[in-house]
């Protein structure tokens, strides 16, 4: 297992977690062998999001002593109410809820907002008794750490504002980060993906994710797959469809992101993610299927890092992600941007255009590295 640091969290995470959402409604046996093959194979940051008692219950008893070996996100606000999933903002509900969490996994390192999409949404958790309980929790040392889920890059940037949590859940993949803003993502997750729509990286999710890295809010990363359509050859918006460990790469490329919680039902499954670690460049590549679709991407390094092997070991596209974290706003870079940029590996650009000539998207890599080494060397 690799593991990264969750923004200003500081707690580390394994670059591949374990979303527990799948093992819903499944016997304690899948549970318990699902849980075990995750843990023995490094993976300390599990999702509950699931309000049920059952699954919950099933999840801590298979963890047993070892929960202090993981970290969970618990979500404030989870419900289901009439046994169906839901969203509550109605407080005794949500403490119920969350207060059985609680109960159950001793205290929670995630205490996330749960699904924040809307402006309704945001209104009421931020203009309510909604947040105060969540920062009450904090300061009792129930929950760790506040962190949100969202799906929608408009709303989670303005939650990410208010200074209050320090990361978030957040669907990304190949499919959402193409969808306008205006698109509703679980629209898609049901009927599919309309190619005519793809006109490269949605400019507010690009700029979420420089956001989050601009202000350390580490982010997870939920339904990497698009629920499966990326994978099936009827369904993707590609050429051809992506591998489980294409989406995870591409995931994992995106700014801020700390780790990839696939759902997982079964060992197998499990094992399967797992497969992350030894699969090859080809297997993990992203970069030729996305450019499948049209050529807006032209001129946009989307971090795949197609443009390897650099002959002086330059960083190319962690030399590009900090670059478009300053253009933010060039007159107040974060100090710990600089610092990991100076961090980067690699020597003096020697301008030979190997990389530019790999570029897929024909970025003007040269130029862009020479603009990086202006405003973030010290």
């Amino acid at each position: 297992m690799i593991y990264r640091r969750l923004g200003r969290t500081d707690e580390n995470v394994g670059i591949i977690g374990l979303g527990c959402e799948h093992l819903d409604r499944k016997p304690y046996e899948k549970t318990v062998e699902t849980v075990n093959e995750a843990l023995e194979n490094g993976i300390n940051l599990l999702d509950v999001f699931m309000p049920g008692e059952e699954i919950r219950t099933f999840v801590a008893k298979a963890l047993g002593s070892r929960r202090k070996d993981v970290l969970i996100q618990g979500h404030i606000g989870a419900t289901d109410v009439n046994k169906q999933y839901d969203i509550s903002r109605d407080m005794p509900t949500v403490k119920k809820y969350f207060e059985t969490l609680l109960r159950l996994f001793g205290y929670i390192d995630f205490g996330m907002l749960f699904f924040i999409d809307s402006e309704d949404d945001f209104k009421n958790v931020f203009e309510t008794e909604f947040v105060t309980y969540a920062e009450r929790l904090k300061k009792q040392g129930d929950i760790r750490h506040i962190g949100f889920s969202s799906h929608n890059p408009r709303t989670a940037r303005r939650v990410v504002e208010t200074g209050l949590v320090d990361m978030v859940m957040f669907s990304i993949n190949p499919a959402f980060d193409m969808l306008p803003s205006a698109e509703y993502v679980f629209d898609h997750s049901e009927k599919g993906f309309g190619r005519e729509m793809f006109r490269g990286i949605d400019p507010d999710r690009a700029e979420f994710y420089k956001l989050c890295a601009a202000q350390d809010v580490g982010i997870t990363v939920m339904k990497p797959f698009g629920a499966g359509k990326l994978l099936s050859a009827d369904h993707t918006p590609y050429a051809k469809p992506l591998t489980t460990h294409a989406c995870i790469e591409y995931a994992l490329s995106r700014p801020s992101v700390a780790s990839v919680l696939p759902g997982c039902q079964t060992a197998a499954e499990m094992r399967e993610v797992l497969g992350y670690f030894k699969a090859s460049d080809a297997e993990k590549n992203y970069a030729e299927t996305i450019s499948s679709v049209r050529n807006d991407f032209a001129g946009n390094c989307v971090y795949c890092s197609h443009c390897l092997p650099c002959p002086v070991e330059i960083d190319i596209a962690g030399v590009h992600k900090y670059l478009d974290i300053a253009r933010l706003d060039t007159s107040n870079i974060p100090p710990s941007v600089r610092s990991h940029y100076a961090a980067l590996s690699g020597g003096e650009c020697t301008e030979c255009g190997s990389c530019e000539a790999r570029c897929p998207f024909g970025v003007e890599i040269i130029k862009n590295i020479k603009e990086a080494a202006q405003l973030l060397r010290t």
